[in-house]
């Protein structure tokens, strides 16, 4: 096995950071959705409404879970560098190998909440076709 520099885990830095803003945008337009689900829903209690409620607090969940997977991943990549540099080599790999399998974790919990985001459109797209 190659020796593991303090190059290799910030390589991740850019990528994780990319990922992180697009985590916070999503979470930034779910909070929106809510509120306006929110005031829908204060003037007219309706069934539908809270369907679409609970599909976007599971995704609102799912999203908060992703961000602290990928915000796990940062910080052990960060101690993996100081691992390094501290000269721990054997630990520094052990903890950048967690920092990946959390990266894993959270792109993994991005695809299961990218198909729970189309299976509520794909509601909104027949019930515009049975109208």
């Amino acid at each position: 096995m190659e020796q593991l520099t303090l190059t290799t885990p910030a390589l991740l830095f850019s990528a994780i950071s990319l990922i992180m803003l697009a985590y916070t945008n999503r979470f930034l337009a779910y909070a929106s959705v809510i509120r306006s689900l929110h005031d829908k829903y204060l003037q007219k209690k309706d069934k539908i409404l809270i369907d679409q409620i609970k599909n976007i607090k599971q995704r609102l969940y799912l999203t908060r879970s992703m961000q602290i997977f990928g915000i796990s991943s940062l910080l052990l990549c960060v101690l993996t560098m100081f691992l390094i540099y501290i000269q721990q080599q054997i630990i520094a790999v052990w903890v950048f190998g967690i920092a990946l399998i959390l990266l894993i974790i959270s792109l993994a919990l991005l695809i299961k909440e990218i198909q729970i985001s189309v299976k509520a459109l794909e509601h909104h797209i027949s019930d515009i076709e049975n109208n």
